[in-house]
């Protein structure tokens, strides 16, 4: 492996000073060292480039003699090559004359002319000579172009014009059903595939055009002639040139080819894991979703070119395989080899196909008519059983919620060792991460809140993706949204003390945060390349797609909702649909006074959501709506864009039962309604199921202020929840000052419930973390204080016993991690005497799963502590217990632990790859880390894009984890430097633009804010 310092990537231009003028430091290939004891020296010291521009104690305003510096230096390095090339022009030069001193040659002013034309005119001369082409002046001239084909047609690989210039492929040639053999050779990591595809020719054409992508392909022939394979590797296109049209009808495609198996956890790609005797084991899997089927074998890889699918597998007998059909039939091969054959598929896209070979155990059981399983390394297969009984059920809830069957006869659940997303939901055969899926015996309530979430959304995609699929990535909400919003509608009916309430409240939260930045995106958006198709993977696809479906929900009523869905997926089964097609399903059954059409449109075409800010003069009410938009630029003068807002709101004389709800359509910019004398305040977007945020005058703020100080239970927990996030959005957002943040958070002192004391500590964390990376001291400290005094009564409340209640231990789990990083009222000891008891119990003791992070992370601060950590992580068969061990080795404040775990979740030599942006996500979290994390990707980056497909979400957290605290002029101009050197690596990338945007939006509040944050901590 090659030193991590010689990896360094070229230096952001701001940087310019270090490299000139200090010598590159020396650092220790951690990745040599023993495993056992991995870090040991204490001569490897590394400095991050940028850390030495912001250290502990300087603040930016210190910085501005050293960038005054960098200008000078940069100035000079211009001007010292300016007055060498001068120099050795002038000296090379034979007509250069010296002048007497002090002598000044004036030419007469007709010399002056006649010899500037004549310059014009040989330059003129020169310009057209270097500008034709060389063939111009021979006696033949130069080649007439008899076709304008070659400026249409990009070049195929063998030189031929590509006859095809769109990343879509042409719509007049129709797959109907794919015959597919594998034989992947696990040995020497490659396989040999044979592809047979019936098309429907809809409309005459000269041509066809599919997808395929680093495939060796043999031979191709169509309808048993062999033919001509042209191939444009950007596009990932390969086309067949027909001498004339053909005609409508059904033809046959067959292809032989070769292919490596893939390295980057997608297409058809090798998986590993070491097993309980320390044997490495291998096996093969798929991720195809979105754009690799076309990795594993040539086919129309768009989602509205359904098709039929039969599978064939040839493996070794040690191995099974599987795919999303039950098997037919298994053949011997007599060469040691069998043959698998799978029943023909139901019409399907393309990257929901998948398949598996590997060295699995399973358990099964039937539920409503289907074979529920669920496989796992043999190592793990007792921690399989809690999937299983959770998939049963969730299936009969969905049979019954959707009306419609589940129409497969199997479905497998399986736990892969090595595997990037979250889940995949491939019909009938669901991939999972395996801490996703397997669940041991001491397994938190929190930790099966996790995996019952994940198996909840991959079930309901069997419907919402599978059954019917959006007809292209645009309208990837309608797959994603309403998965996510179907996970927390089962789980809360079928679950309810898993609650999910508070988690979906959570994540809509989250969703609102993205969705008021300038470079959000609508929920339906134009995307045409790869990166635009992998950058719709985000919370405005998942969390703000649910989030409107929720509102849709609270605006009809829940009988109107269901039948509206039952009946879009009755009319769309098998087909592929376009959001409008689910507004006017919904429209047909809804007896409300307005178009769910209509009014959902205005949610999806357009970025963002609404402010709605409230004036009440007397019993005349206000409302007017304007776009909630965080921008870091100056304002636009005018901005159009408005919504139709179901707005809810109660009032003090009822409030806290779903009853009290009343609603008012707001779809202009300004309305009145008219309250009856009594009332003395208002709460709008009751128990936060609308997306939008609420802004009063200050009458208003202060008679809900004023409210909870007298009984928090005047609102919903929920309610109470929103009030904190919508105050602070206000205050970034500069609608509130800062003071009105401090107001509100008085009553926290009283406060009891999960959300709302979680929602504040995250926006509080969020002003320590960018102070404490401004080092910002007497702040930093004035922040801790302020914290542990608000949250002083309930945190000396919490007991290091197990709870019972999910959401106390949320709140728990939440509460001490904060304590003990602030070393807060003996936390730390109280972490270390359980650590020690786990430590010396040789597996006898186990701490409760719900403060095994919080207790992890406190003995990895600790050489001794941070190597037990290690080997936990090693040798454990936990899932929860090997994550937290994980993040409990990120959290470390030593720095050459901090590189060493940077580089092997990188190369995966320890830790594998896909963990990798875990990792950093946890060492940005901690001042000691997250410089080097920063620098760490900038100088690996090239690697890293050969790991992440571009725009994933790997890469959308990696970018956010290593910027979304800077805060500073400094940090600002070297992330803009970084990312535009990128090109076509990266700079286009909306992600890019948002971390640029969350830079400026920090520096522009802490500038504003400052001052007050001075005065009142």
């Amino acid at each position: 492996m090659e030193p991590f310092v010689n990896e360094r990537a070229p230096l952001p231009r701001n940087m310019i000073e270090n490299s000139m003028f200090e010598e590159e430091p020396d650092v220790v290939d951690l990745a040599k060292e023993s495993p056992s004891n991995p870090i040991d020296s204490d001569d490897a010291i590394y400095e991050p480039r940028n850390s030495r521009l912001l250290v502990r104690g300087l603040g930016e305003n210190d910085l501005d003699e050293d960038e005054e510096d960098y200008e000078s230096s940069a100035r000079l390095l211009g001007m010292s090559f300016m007055n060498r090339s001068s120099n050795q022009r002038c000296t090379s030069s034979p007509y250069t004359r010296q002048q007497p001193s002090g002598l000044c040659l004036m030419p007469f002013a007709k010399t002056l002319v006649v010899g500037v034309l004549i310059l014009v005119l040989v330059a003129s001369m020169a310009m057209v000579i270097f500008f034709l082409p060389g063939c111009t002046f021979t006696r033949n001239g130069c080649k007439k172009n008899n076709s304008t084909m070659d400026n249409i047609y990009p070049n195929s690989t063998s030189g031929d014009p590509f006859p095809w210039t769109d990343l879509r492929l042409p719509g007049g040639v129709q797959p109907v059903h794919y015959d597919i053999s594998l034989h992947p050779n696990l040995t020497t990591m490659n396989f040999r595939g044979n592809v047979s595809i019936r098309v429907q020719v809809t409309e005459e054409t000269n041509k066809m055009v599919l997808h395929s992508s680093n495939m060796n392909i043999v031979k191709a022939t169509f309808q048993g002639e062999e033919v001509k394979i042209l191939e444009y590797k950007p596009w990932q296109q390969i086309a067949i040139k027909f001498p004339e049209d053909l005609q409508k009808g059904v033809y046959v495609l067959n292809i032989i080819y070769t292919a490596n198996l893939s390295t980057s956890y997608d297409g058809f790609y090798n998986s590993s894991y070491v097993d309980t005797t320390g044997a490495k084991r291998v096996l093969a899997t798929t991720q195809f979703e979105p754009l690799a089927a076309r990795k594993a074998f040539p086919c129309f890889d768009e989602p509205a070119f359904k098709s039929t699918f039969i599978i064939k597998m040839i493996r070794e007998p040690k191995y099974i395989s599987l795919s999303n059909m039950p098997k037919a039939k298994t053949a011997d091969l007599k060469n040691g080899l069998l043959e698998d054959e799978f029943e023909k598929s139901v019409v399907m896209s393309t990257y929901l196909v998948a398949f598996v070979v590997a060295e699995f155990e399973s358990v099964s059981k039937n539920f409503s008519k289907t074979t529920v399983s669920v496989y796992a390394v043999p190592d793990k297969n007792d921690q399989i059983h809690y999937a299983l009984d959770t998939a049963g059920k969730l299936l009969e809830f969905y049979n019954t919620f959707f009306a419609i069957d589940y129409p497969l006869s199997k479905l497998d659940l399986v736990a892969i060792p090595d595997f990037l997303a979250g889940a995949m939901e491939n019909w009938g055969l669901i991939t999972f991460r395996e801490n996703m899926l397997l669940v041991g015996n001491n397994s938190s309530p929190i930790d099966k809140q996790l995996v019952t979430s994940v198996i909840a959304h991959e079930l309901a995609h069997q419907w919402f993706g599978n059954l019917v699929t959006m007809k292209w990535w645009n309208d990837l909400w309608l797959n994603e949204g309403f998965a996510t919003y179907m996970q927390y509608t089962s789980i809360e009916t079928i679950f309810p003390k898993l609650d999910m309430d508070t988690e979906f409240l959570r994540i809509r939260f989250k969703a609102m945060a993205k969705d008021a930045l300038n470079s959000s995106h609508p929920v339906s958006s134009i995307v045409k390349t790869p990166e635009q198709v992998e950058e719709m993977f985000d919370s405005v696809s998942y969390e703000k797609g649910a989030s409107i479906l929720l509102m849709l929900n609270s605006t009809l009523t829940e009988e109107e909702f269901r039948k509206g869905v039952i009946e879009y997926l009755q009319a769309h089964q098998f087909q592929n649909t376009k959001s409008e097609d689910l507004w006017n399903s919904l429209t047909n059954v809804s007896k409300q006074p307005f178009s769910v059409a209509h009014m959902m449109n205005t949610w999806t075409v357009q970025k963002g959501f609404p402010l709605v800010t409230v004036t009440r003069n007397g019993t005349q009410v206000t409302l007017t709506q304007e776009h909630f938009l965080l921008n870091a630029e100056i304002a636009p003068t005018h901005d159009s864009s408005l919504w139709h807002i179901p707005l809810t709101y109660v009032n003090d004389s009822c409030s806290a039962l779903s009853s009290c709800k009343q609603v008012f359509h707001l779809q202009d910019k300004t309305a009145t309604m008219k309250l009856p004398d009594q009332v003395k305040w208002l709460k709008f977007n009751y128990r936060s199921d609308g997306f939008y945020i609420v802004n009063y005058d200050d009458k208003g703020w202060e008679a809900l202020i004023e409210a909870l100080r007298n009984d928090i239970n005047v609102l919903t927990h929920k309610d109470r929840a929103s009030l904190i996030n919508n105050v602070f959005a206000l205050s970034r957002l500069g609608k509130v000052p800062f003071r009105l943040v401090f107001n509100l958070m008085e009553y926290i002192k009283n406060e009891t419930e999960t959300a709302p004391l979680t929602e504040a500590l995250i926006q509080l964390n969020q002003i320590f973390r960018l102070l404490d990376k401004r080092s910002e001291l007497h702040l930093v400290s004035r922040m801790r204080s302020y914290i542990l005094e608000c949250f002083r009564t309930v945190m000396e409340k919490q007991s290091w016993q197990p709870e019972s209640s999910v959401s106390k231990m949320t709140l728990k789990s939440t509460l001490l991690e904060m304590a003990c990083s602030h070393d807060f009222t003996n936390c730390t000891q109280e972490a270390k005497r359980l650590y020690d008891e786990w430590a010396a119990s040789n597996g006898t003791y186990q701490i409760p799963s719900d403060l095994m992070r919080t207790v992890f992370k406190v003995a990895a601060q600790t050489e001794e502590g941070w190597g037990m950590m290690l080997h936990t992580y090693k040798h454990s068969i936990s899932d929860p217990e090997k994550h937290k061990a994980l993040e409990a080795l990120a959290s470390t404040q030593d720095v050459r632990k901090i590189l060493w775990i940077l580089q092997k979740s990188l190369d995966g030599s320890m830790i594998p790859t896909p963990e990798f942006p875990f990792v950093v996500n946890a060492i940005c979290k901690n001042f000691a880390g997250y410089l080097y994390a920063w620098d760490f990707i900038k100088e690996n980056w090239d690697k890293i894009t050969q790991k992440f497909p571009l725009g994933s979400f790997a890469i959308q957290s990696l970018i956010m984890s290593t910027t979304s605290q800077f805060s500073t002029t400094t940090h600002l101009m070297e992330a803009q430097n970084f990312f535009s050197s990128l090109g076509d690596k990266g700079s286009q990338l909306r992600i890019v633009q948002e971390a640029i945007e969350t830079i400026k939006l920090n520096k522009r509040w802490i500038e504003t804010n400052l001052e007050t944050l001075q005065e009142w901590l």
